[in-house]
């Protein structure tokens, strides 16, 4: 049993208040076999890339598609301005997401041949940091000798110990390209939704007042279901977290509608 889904268990059974499902999530032997299968736990972070991504793609594209609409500038103008905003915020996204994930390891890894160095160096003035740090979260003196003792016997767990309790961070194990893979693809496909009933008109023709309403439907549809699905990441109420998505994206558009209807006269249109 993987430990996402023993962690699933953990989170249904205290929010239920199941005791039974919450024993079963805390089995020694169950948690030992999911500490056996686990190897990282990356590729759940990627969820939160897809799911982030997405909402970003679709309230982007929607705002874009509502001032034109607003505009009254034609089918035409919201293609090719909804592609363009598309796939060029997407690119820009993905490479965001690659670019800080990328930072954000090196600096981890610069942190951490300090640390080595230092436990190398100066081991004795290492100890007394982490035996201070552990006083100071409220161990008693004797305890915390005894975990620096512990801790310090092996050096890939004395800089661990050092990496988290002293500076508070963590290894991260995304690889960036993947992180702004699962941003691009995400963004791409959910920023599409609202232009399908533009890019349907392409092959067969559809009403003109009848296509931005089609398009609103989609894509409050799309963000609801976004938002909801934002709970495998935070573990909130599914309606919600949709609602939210929904009312946050609503707004964008709202906005974006009414500064097309408000300068339409520039563009051309109505």
């Amino acid at each position: 049993m993987s430990i996402s889904k023993r962690l699933e268990d953990a989170r249904k059974g205290y929010k239920k208040g199941d005791s039974s499902l919450s024993a079963s999530a805390h089995d020694p032997k169950r948690i030992a076999q999911a500490a056996k299968e686990h190897h990282g736990g990356a590729s759940s972070q990627y969820l939160g890339d897809m799911v982030y991504g997405g909402l970003d793609g679709i309230i982007t594209t929607f705002a874009v598609v509502s001032g034109v609409a607003g505009a009254e500038l034609g089918a035409n103008i919201i293609m090719i301005l909804g592609l363009a905003n598309l796939f060029a915020d997407g690119f820009s996204m993905a490479t965001g997401a690659f670019l800080s994930e990328k930072s954000d390891q090196e600096y981890y890894e610069r942190e951490r041949q300090r640390e080595e160095w230092e436990v190398d160096h100066f081991p004795d003035g290492e100890k007394a940091e982490l035996y201070e740090l552990y006083v100071s979260q409220g161990y008693s003196k004797e305890d915390a000798l005894q975990m620096v003792d512990i801790k310090s016997k092996d050096k890939t767990l004395w800089v661990n110990a050092m990496m988290v309790e002293e500076l508070g961070m963590l290894k991260d194990e995304k690889k960036p390209l993947l992180s702004a893979l699962a941003t691009l693809v995400s963004f791409v496909v959910a920023g599409a939704v609202p232009l399908l009933i533009y890019l349907i008109d392409l092959f067969v023709p559809i009403a003109p007042e009848i296509s931005f309403p089609i398009a609103l439907a989609l894509s409050g549809i799309a963000l609801f279901a976004l938002g909801a699905a934002k709970v495998l990441v935070t573990g909130l109420s599914p309606i919600r977290s949709g609602l939210e998505m929904l009312i946050v994206g609503g707004l964008a558009a709202g906005v974006a509608y009414a500064v097309g209807a408000l300068l339409k006269g520039i563009g051309g249109g109505g």
